[in-house]
C-alpha cells in the first residue's frame, strides 16, 4: 500500500544551491575568492551557536529524535491510493458476504498498522462515531509528534541568521580595533561571512527542510482520514461499488493522487 524510497530531491536541491552559489562567486572573482569564502572561525560561531540554542530551546529527549527527524526528510513514501481504495472495497465485498467478524482472518495481507487498528474496533463492534474518535485521536497525536520533530529545524532557521549576525558584530567589533589598519575592507568582508553562512542555512537548509516534513505530514493525515472514511463504510455495511465511488471522490476532490503520483515520478526520474 505504501512503500519507502530514498528521496534524491532533496540533497540535489541543496547541491543546486551550493552550486548555484559557488559558481556565482567563481564567475565573478575567481577561484581565489572561493577560497576565502571559506572560514573556519565563522563556521564555528554559526553552528556553535545555533546547537547551543538548540540544546536550550529543547529537551534531551526532543534532541534524541533528531537524527530519526532528519532521516525522513531524505525518504520518500509512495501512497498507492488507488490500492488503498481497492483493499477496503475487498473489505466491504467480505463484510457483507460473510459479516464482520470475517474480516479478522483477512487482516494478514495488511501490513498498515493504522487500517488493521480501524477494522479491529469495526469488528469489535465498536460505534462508528467512536471509532472516528480514536483513530482521529491517533492521527491528532502523530500530528503532534511530527511538529516537535519539525519545530527543530524552524528554530534552527529562526536562529542561524541570528548567530551569524552575532559572528558580523564581533569581527566589526575587532576590526574597529584597527581602523588604521590598511587591510579594512578584507577584515570587513570576513566579518560579513557568518550572516552569509546563517542566511544560507536558514534559507536552504533548515526552513525548506522544515516545510518538507510539514508537507510529509499533511499527506501522512490525508491517507489517515481516507482510511478512516474506508473503516467507517466497511462497518456501515455500504455497498462496496459505493465505497469505491466514495472514496475515489475524495481522493480526486482533492487533486492529492496527481500530487503525489507527480511527486513520485519527479523523484524516479531523478
Amino acid at each position: 500500500m505504501r512503500m519507502k524510497k530514498f528521496d534524491i530531491l532533496t540533497p540535489i536541491g541543496i547541491l543546486i544551491g551550493i552550486s548555484t552559489l559557488l559558481f556565482a562567486v567563481f564567475t565573478n572573482a575567481g577561484m581565489g575568492s572561493v577560497v576565502f569564502f571559506i572560514q573556519l572561525a565563522s563556521f564555528l560561531i554559526v553552528f556553535g551557536g545555533i546547537a547551543a540554542a538548540l540544546l536550550i530551546n529543547f529537551s534531551s529527549q526532543e534532541m534524541k529524535a533528531l537524527p530519526k527527524v532528519t532521516h525522513e526528510v531524505f525518504r520518500y513514501e509512495n501512497h498507492n491510493l488507488n490500492q488503498l481504495i481497492e483493499t477496503f472495497v475487498n473489505l466491504s465485498t467480505k463484510a457483507r458476504r460473510e459479516g464482520l467478524l470475517a474480516l479478522e482472518a483477512s487482516l494478514d495481507d495488511v501490513e498498515d498498522r493504522f487500517i488493521r487498528k480501524g477494522v479491529l474496533l469495526a469488528v469489535d463492534g465498536i460505534e462508528p462515531d467512536i471509532i472516528k474518535d480514536i483513530m482521529m485521536a491517533e492521527i491528532v497525536a502523530m500530528e503532534e509528534r511530527h511538529k516537535k520533530g519539525r519545530l527543530i529545524f524552524e528554530k534552527a532557521g529562526e536562529y542561524a541568521p541570528a548567530w551569524g549576525m552575532v559572528g558580523t558584530l564581533v569581527g566589526l567589533i575587532l576590526m574597529l580595533q584597527e581602523l588604521e589598519d590598511p587591510a579594512l575592507g578584507p577584515n570587513m568582508a570576513l566579518a560579513l561571512i557568518t550572516t552569509l553562512y546563517g542566511t544560507i542555512l536558514a534559507n536552504l537548509i533548515f526552513l525548506p527542510i522544515s516545510s518538507k516534513l510539514e508537507q510529509k505530514t499533511d499527506d501522512e493525515v490525508f491517507v489517515k482520514q481516507i482510511v478512516i472514511e474506508g473503516v467507517i463504510g466497511v462497518q456501515s455495511g455500504q455497498n462496496p461499488k459505493i465505497l469505491e465511488e466514495k472514496l475515489s471522490a475524495f481522493v480526486r476532490e482533492s487533486g492529492r493522487e496527481e500530487e503525489l503520483e507527480e511527486t513520485e515520478e519527479l523523484a524516479n526520474e531523478a
